[in-house]
């Protein structure tokens, strides 16, 4: 897989694709409403992308940005091979990737830095904070991050966070978590948990992490993402997210989908034992009605974007 987040026009996010799923994205596009592709790397930094725009017979334009407005590029390329070959080498970090194209660099403004946020101390603290909470939680991209940052403080009468101010924020303490992952070695909790949810959905249990804002809403809409024959599911919710963030534990609801205790005491031994199987520690009496915790927990989640 490649440590890389493609976008395409249609909104649609996939998330360390392999390279025969790249080539697949990149040759598809050039119809209406699925003209263009950007890639990030994971972690995503500001800034930092390549793009390709594709439309009828044209050429392909492909776009690369270093950080700045002034270090933004583009190339004129004949087909989706270069391209996929070109964002393949980018992806791995490879010197000379972009070899081969005429680069020219792309005349864009830069914009004006936006003003001191106009709130007070107080206000600013528990912002930030808010912000480095989803931050930790480690599931909202910068886009997210932004729209929470630009809504926190809102009121009928009053937006005290521009859309600009709030991405500037949200890049800073972003990069500021960036760094502190840095220095992260092997495994982490959260990814332990990624595996054990992939070895569930290959036994027939659907697994969600950070599914839907609460159980309400949770029990209401897993029913819509399961496969027709699912046996029965686990996930946590946005509010476990955060707990687990703030150093509580996990707590992981799941069920059968045919509603009996039995089936649903049978997929909660399947959960617990493909926690421990990653070298979790559970916590879980049996009883069907009783949520599985994962206690106690290492949240460090690395961010993708």
């Amino acid at each position: 897989m490649l440590a890389i987040t493609v976008l395409t026009e249609g909104g649609h996010r996939h998330v360390r694709p392999d390279a025969g799923e790249l080539a697949g994205l990149v040759g598809r596009i050039g119809g209406r409403d699925d003209r263009f592709l950007v890639v990030q790397r994971i972690p995503d930094l500001p800034g930092v992308f390549v793009q390709v725009w594709h439309e009828d017979e044209d050429d392909y334009t492909l776009e690369h940005r270093e950080g700045t407005p002034d270090r933004h590029f583009q190339a004129l390329v004949d087909g989706p091979e270069p391209v996929v070959t070109a964002m393949t080498r980018w992806a791995a970090r490879e010197d000379g990737w972009d070899s081969g194209h005429d680069w020219t660099r792309v005349n864009l403004d830069v914009p004006e830095p936006p003003p001191p946020l106009e709130c007070d101390e107080d206000e600013r603290e528990e912002l930030e904070a808010r912000v480095r909470e989803a931050i930790a939680a480690g599931y909202d991209t910068r886009v997210q991050l932004a729209e929470l940052a630009e809504e926190y403080l809102a009121s009928e009468d009053r937006r005290p966070v521009s859309p600009a101010q709030a991405r500037d924020l949200v890049d800073r303490l972003w990069l500021e978590r960036v760094g502190e992952q840095a220095s992260w070695e092997g495994e982490t909790d959260p990814e332990r948990i990624g595996r054990a949810f992939e070895a569930l959905e290959a036994a027939g249990i659907t697994a969600r992490e950070n599914f839907a804002c609460c159980r309400n809403c949770g029990q209401a809409e897993i029913g819509g993402v399961s496969s027709p024959d699912a046996r029965g599911y686990a996930y946590f919710h946005s509010q476990c997210t955060d707990a687990a963030a703030a150093g509580h534990g996990l707590t992981l609801l799941y069920g059968g989908f045919d509603g009996s205790p039995d089936t649903t005491a049978s997929v909660g031994r399947e959960v617990v034992a493909a926690l421990e199987g990653v070298g979790l520690p559970v916590r879980w009496n049996g009883d069907p009605g009783q949520a599985i915790t994962v206690v106690p927990l290492d949240w460090r989640k690395r961010l993708v974007g």
